[in-house]
């Protein structure tokens, strides 16, 4: 009896101390992962970066970044939101001047971004530390009688200097608008509506809206050294050209546009023509590419000096129907190129990645007559790889990571890319890896994302870009690097100031029957000058964070610019 009371009694310990192994183990065990972002963000007084109208905050969910402008009504000690969604319910808690935290509701209270920017903090089970900017537009106008062009205004310096025609009196100068302090600001003395002797420089108090505290500016008139002139310059694209000029105040300019040297004088439609107090802004449309062209304005009787341009040539795309390709042989397999031996390439593939450990997967296709670039997602041995074709270079593999080269040479200024395709979706069951500060380890990006068991994506998109994101690489200037290593990840950006011009398709549905669509280009800069194109198709959307369906596959053919 005793022997079994022993046995009994080292059993129940031994079941205890299980117990309270698989007790402690359990504390040991990861805490899901539960990501939480900031999607929606609204406040008082938000405008565009102009102040004259509404534009949506910019959400930037790599970086943790909210960046919106608000109008000068808007304290920035006490930014107030009208909208504010964060995902997965995580608390929120605002970061205070002394570093302390508060928490906070998602109705969040005032905001104090006097510094510029203020730190959020969303918590899960993880910590996502968000930042948001807030720069405020102060919209400041000065506008005399029979004044030339803009007035010049420094708030760097607090500095204002303005013509006016050469028969003006300084002694004598009418004031029609005097906004040094903003739309809502103050000057003091104001001296709008009064006639001012400005003979020499005169200086005032001006107060921003919400601020006690006066700047001191100055304001210098003079007279301009000849008579009021209209002027023109202009910017062309392919099929538009973009003039804008200074006038004397209170005139209506009139644009007129014709073939160089016909005399065929046509006038530019008043509602494509904008109007400020002393300057003019017009968009002269249905031109022909590659073409010369004559402008002028006229305001009030006084023309301006005819303005010569050159409408840009409509350039097309080397291999666009993806006809030409080479293969040589890397480790035993076939590496599929997409321009003939012996050429220049314009187009490259991720291929010289994915033959480090199995086939190519984007491919020449042929169906009959046709060849097409065909791009098939794969689980290529121990990583998952979109089909893709690019233009640019594929400089090197780093590990199984890919180092690319985005863009090549261009500038020209087409409106729509057009392109043949087929599409074949299938569930995404690769989930890629990325590097995540706040939990400092790897994680899947499909888990992060929400992804797995999702309809997979293509995505096709083309951008006109400039040259602020050149980069030397092994002492090569290339257009832009991208950096597929999840520790150093790099990537191409549509919200970038070198963008110029941006569009982009996605599909998520089967598209069994080659169809032909566009993708228009919209411009965000219309005076600047292309230096690059970048057209990247790929048959998982995620592929550059390994992660789709090993099953996709996308079919292109008959890439072309179109100029209308």
């Amino acid at each position: 009896m005793a022997q079994r009371f022993h046995c009994c009694f080292i059993v129940i310990l031994m079941a205890a101390a299980l117990l309270l192994t698989a007790c402690l183990e359990e504390d040991k065990l990861p805490l899901p992962w539960v990501k939480s972002e900031i999607t929606t963000f609204e406040v008082e007084g938000q405008c565009d970066a102009t102040g004259d109208g509404f534009a949506e905050a910019q959400i930037d969910k790599e970086k943790r970044e909210v960046t919106l402008y608000v109008s000068d009504q808007v304290s920035l000690s006490k930014v107030k939101l009208k909208k504010f969604v964060v995902s997965n319910n995580a608390f929120v808690y605002k970061e205070m001047a002394d570093g302390g935290l508060v928490e906070v509701t998602h109705t969040l209270p005032n905001l104090d971004c006097s510094t510029g920017s203020a730190r959020l903090l969303l918590k899960t089970y993880q910590e996502f530390w968000w930042k948001v900017s807030v720069q405020r537009v102060v919209q400041r106008e000065v506008v005399v009688s029979n004044q030339v062009g803009d007035a010049i205004i420094d708030a760097a310096s607090q500095t204002v200097v303005v013509y006016v025609t050469p028969e003006q009196d300084l002694k004598r100068v009418v004031i029609e608008k005097f906004t040094l302090g903003g739309q809502h600001g103050r000057v003091y003395p104001d001296p709008t509506g009064t006639e001012v002797d400005f003979s020499r420089g005169r200086t005032y108090a001006v107060f921003e809206y919400g601020s006690e505290t006066a700047q001191e500016w100055s304001v210098f008139v003079y007279n301009a050294s000849s008579t009021t002139s209209t002027t023109a310059e202009v910017f062309p694209h392919s099929v538009r050209a973009y003039v804008s000029g200074n006038m004397q105040n209170s005139t209506i300019p009139v644009v007129e546009y014709c073939e160089a040297g016909s005399g065929n004088w046509q006038v530019v439609p008043g509602e494509n023509v904008t109007v400020r107090t002393t300057s003019y802004e017009a968009v002269i449309e249905g031109l022909t590419p590659g073409k010369d062209y004559e402008c002028r304005a006229t305001a009030d009787g006084v023309a301006s000096q005819v303005a010569s341009f050159h409408t840009a040539d409509p350039a097309q795309l080397p291999n666009s129907s993806f006809d030409d390709w080479s293969t040589i042989d890397v480790n035993g397999r076939d590496l599929y190129q997409p321009w003939k031996a012996g050429d220049s390439p314009f187009w490259d593939t991720g291929n010289r990645g994915a033959t480090t450990v199995g086939a190519s997967n984007s491919t020449m296709g042929v169906e009959g007559s046709r060849t097409f670039a065909n791009l098939q997602s794969k689980y290529i041995v121990i990583k998952f790889a979109a089909g893709n074709i690019f233009t640019g270079k594929y400089l090197e593999t780093d590990g199984t990571n890919g180092v690319l080269s985005f863009g090549q040479p261009f500038a020209s200024f087409p409106t729509k890319l057009q392109l043949d395709y087929s599409f074949k979706t299938s569930t995404i069951n690769k989930g890629g890896g990325k590097w995540d500060d706040s939990y400092g380890k790897y994680i899947s990006r499909a888990t992060y994302d929400g992804l797995l068991g999702q309809p997979d994506s293509c995505n096709v998109y083309v951008a006109l870009i400039g040259d602020k994101d050149e980069e030397v690489y092994k002492d090569v200037l290339y257009p832009f690097i991208v950096r597929t290593r999840p520790s150093t990840l790099k990537l191409f950006s549509p919200n970038s100031d070198n963008v110029i011009a941006f569009g982009s398709m996605t599909k998520g549905d089967d598209v069994p029957e080659w169809t032909t669509t566009t993708i228009p280009l919209q411009y965000r800069f219309t005076n600047r000058q292309p230096k690059y194109i970048v057209i990247v198709a790929a048959s998982s959307k995620y592929g550059d964070y390994f992660v789709g369906g090993s099953e996709t596959l996308l079919k292109i053919d008959n890439l072309k610019l179109l100029y209308e």
